[in-house]
């Protein structure tokens, strides 16, 4: 009896989560995957990326500007996250006053396309998720 297409794949989905997630690793104090995860999968972090994907080169205003809600620290230590892991470039001009600009690194631009991935997921799976949110409303109504 032979493997269907559909098993093989789930096997390989298996593999590839069993090699990233290892049970060492995972363990482990500093587990990589989540820790990097934990580093940019945060909203402000994918909006700052996909912003600066969107505009190349922003000002820490205009980018503030583009991303609904964030506060004014909270895009501080966003940009200060994204530059200690390489993922944003920081440049200061030496004028009065001083201006700064942000703009992905190469790392930056390879997260950027994986998010965009992400995103058209998200976007052509928009109407299941709003129906699934629905029905665990109505279930929910019930319970209570």
């Amino acid at each position: 009896m032979g493997v269907t297409k559909d098993e093989n794949q789930q096997v390989k989905v298996q593999e590839k989560i069993d090699k990233i997630m290892d049970d060492k690793e995972a363990a482990a104090p500093c587990c990589p995957v989540k820790d990097i995860l934990g580093r940019f999968g945060d909203k402000w972090s994918i909006y700052a990326i996909l912003m600066l994907g969107r505009n190349e080169k922003l000002r820490f205003n205009e980018l503030k500007g583009l991303i609904s809600g964030i506060s004014q620290r909270m895009l501080t230590v966003t940009l200060r996250s994204l530059e200690e892991d390489g993922l944003v470039k920081r440049t200061i001009f030496p004028e009065i006053p001083p201006r700064v600009e942000y703009e992905l690194t190469d790392l930056g631009q390879s997260l950027l396309l994986q998010l965009l991935e992400l995103a058209d997921w998200a976007k052509l799976n928009l109407h299941h998720i709003v129906a699934a949110r629905e029905r665990y409303a109505k279930q929910e109504q019930k319970r209570t």
